[in-house]
Order: structure tokens, then sequence, then C-alpha cells
């Protein structure tokens, strides 16, 4: 940290690439599977790099990092609000393809759970993605969750709680797939 700090471009690329998929991970979660995530992460990673030098080392790299990323991703949702959207029509009969092999049906039924998931996620309030993306996809604990969003431990649970439950609402009979179930919060 400190080489990186100091200018050493070799410990700053080191440092960015043993959290890069996890900072990405975090704005995907937030703005969805993007080119918008793309840009969030690039954007997080730029004020990764240009705040450095003021990170004091009171709290974990990675969650001052996770905040930064939190913070570009919900500025990154701000923007898109702003812009005009364009929708794309499907001209497609409406039939689904036919499938006959028991592995591909697994396929589509595991992509489908996700764009539910992913649509879910997406229809949140950005403090509930938030706190929920941070719990259960970059698995921090409420203390971290808190001093990331820079919010007390009770809000923190508050709206992990709540997110959770609009999900769950919103998700309806898609239930989550087993590599995505909730985490306790209480790790790391």
């Amino acid at each position: 940290m400190t080489a990186a700090q100091g200018g050493d471009r070799r410990a700053l690329d080191e440092l960015l690439r043993r959290h890069i998929d996890r900072i990405h991970a975090v704005c995907a979660r937030i703005v969805g599977p993007t080119r918008d995530a793309d840009d969030a992460t690039q954007n997080a990673m730029i004020s990764i790099v240009r705040a450095l030098e003021r990170f004091d080392g009171r709290a974990a790299f990675s969650s001052w990092a996770y905040r930064i990323a939190t913070n570009a991703a919900l500025d990154e949702l701000r923007r898109r609000k702003r812009r005009p959207q364009l929708h794309v029509v499907d001209r497609d009969d409406g039939e689904p393809p036919e499938l006959s092999d028991p592995v591909a049906h697994r396929h589509v039924d595991a992509v489908v759970d996700r764009m539910a998931i992913e649509e879910a996620l997406a229809s949140l309030p950005d403090d509930f993605r938030a706190a929920v993306v941070l719990c259960d996809v970059s698995e921090l604990g409420y203390a971290d969750i808190a001093e990331t969003l820079g919010v007390p431990i009770g809000t923190v649970k508050s709206r992990i709680a709540r997110g959770r439950a609009l999900l769950v609402e919103r998700l309806g009979n898609h239930p989550l797939p087993d590599d995505v179930q909730p985490s306790s919060g209480q790790g790391f």
C-alpha cells in the first residue's frame, strides 16, 4: 500500500488488479450488467488512483475502494436517468425456440433466473440496492457497509431487510439460485 501511495506503478497496478473484479461486481450489481457498469468501474478506478494518497488506513482498503465504487455506480445511475432511453422492438413471432437438450434447458432457466434477479435489483431504490449488493454480493459485514455508505449500522440493517423484502416481493415465483443466497452480513 505504501509503495502504491508513494508512486510505485507496479505496486499500484498490483493493488488495482487485486480489487478490480470485486469493484466491477459492485458496480454491475448496482447499475446492471451493461456498459454503464464498465463506465462506473472505470470512474471508480480513476477516483481510487486520484484519492490514493489521501487513504489513511483507518478502514480496510477494500471498504474504502467499495465506497468509491458504490458512489461511482450511483453517479452512473443518476447520469443514466438524465439520458434519453431508446427501446428496441423485437419483431419476432414471440415463440420461444425449441430446446431438446436438458442441459440447454437448465442453462436457459439459469439465465432467466439471473435476468429476473438483475431486473428485481434494478427496480430497488438506489440506497436499498447499494446495501443489498454490498452485503449479499460483496459479502461485506454491516460495519463495513455502514462505513462504505456513510450511514449508521441500524440504517444498513434496515436497508438490507427492506431491500431483501422488496426483492422477494418482486421475484415472486423466481427463487434465488443456489449460488445467490443472502449472506448474514456478519462476516469479514
